[in-house]
């Protein structure tokens, strides 16, 4: 299982391996209905724990429902699942393919995360996330739903998304004691560094989305390239999530995908061990 050469971390109140798996691509274009091959989604999501993924992370607006609806059918053994974390978020809209409104009225976010308890067919989620902060409602108010998931026991632990530094503090500040943070971040997007290193501070897990998404640096002559030279066999993408997993402790990569080949592919990053040198040149080529 490769996948435990990555190390670990406490999610959900569980040590699992810190190179994960995203369930957005299960779903079909645009996040949107159910995928082009079901049965190839279902592989995709056994094939991960076979390798080792014992942390997998969805949303009730992938699909929106679809994610959840394959997580349990692949996965669920009647009455949970075994060793393998599921994180879900909640407070996104669906009105159509690549649309996401955030709606943060309380009312909405208890029937989120009531409805993926549900779905999921657990009683408890393991680590359930506010997917945006709605401008709209008030943060405080928000918070306040949200600590209130930990307080009735619906959720073990609870994270935020797409958020700064001050975000969290608030939360901290409103009694949640913040598990995860779930931002853009990959080498060619770095612009939740300084959210990175407070989270490394504070041992809160770093979730990056879209991990892989290396923009320039992965061209063909750029960056990469001079190191994959160093590394036969190896991909532009395992060197992006060998990167983010020696950058940051707490990052957890959950690099997403809907064919077992493309999986097998991302998580033998974890078996990629970057150089000192190799390191720096990728982290100073911005």
């Amino acid at each position: 299982m490769p996948v435990v050469n990555s190390g670990t971390i406490d999610l959900g109140g569980r040590s699992v391996h810190r190179l994960g798996f995203g369930a957005m691509r299960l779903t079909g274009p645009g996040i949107w209905g159910p995928p082009r091959d079901h049965d190839e989604a279902i592989r995709v999501l056994r094939r991960s724990v076979e390798l080792g993924v014992t942390f997998i992370d969805t949303a009730d607006s992938y699909g929106p429902y679809v994610a959840e609806d394959l997580i349990r059918e692949a996965l669920h053994d009647g009455s949970g699942y075994g060793d393998v974390v599921i994180a879900t978020k909640g407070g996104l809209t669906r009105t159509g393919p690549n649309v996401w409104p955030p709606l943060g009225r309380k009312e909405y976010l208890r029937q989120c995360i009531l409805m993926s308890l549900r779905r999921l067919g657990v009683e408890q989620i393991d680590l359930w996330q506010l997917h945006r902060i709605d401008e709209r409602t008030s943060r405080d108010e928000q918070f306040a739903e949200v600590k209130s998931f930990l307080d009735e026991g619906l959720a073990k632990q609870v994270g935020l998304s797409e958020v700064d530094v001050a975000d969290v503090r608030a939360a901290q500040a409103a009694g949640i004691p913040v598990a995860s943070v779930q931002n853009r971040y990959n080498l060619g997007d770095r612009r939740a560094e300084e959210l990175l290193d407070f989270c490394t501070e504070q041992g809160i897990a770093f979730i990056p989305w879209a991990p892989v998404d290396a923009g320039s640096l992965a061209q063909p002559g750029g960056p990469l390239d001079k190191v994959l030279e160093n590394h036969p066999g190896a991909t532009t993408s395992q060197l992006a999530l060998a990167w983010l997993l020696r950058r940051s402790p707490v990052i957890v990569p959950i690099p997403g995908t809907s064919s077992v080949a493309h999986l097998e592919e991302n998580l033998g990053a974890a078996d990629l061990e970057l150089t000192d040198e190799e390191f720096e040149a990728l982290a100073n080529a911005v």
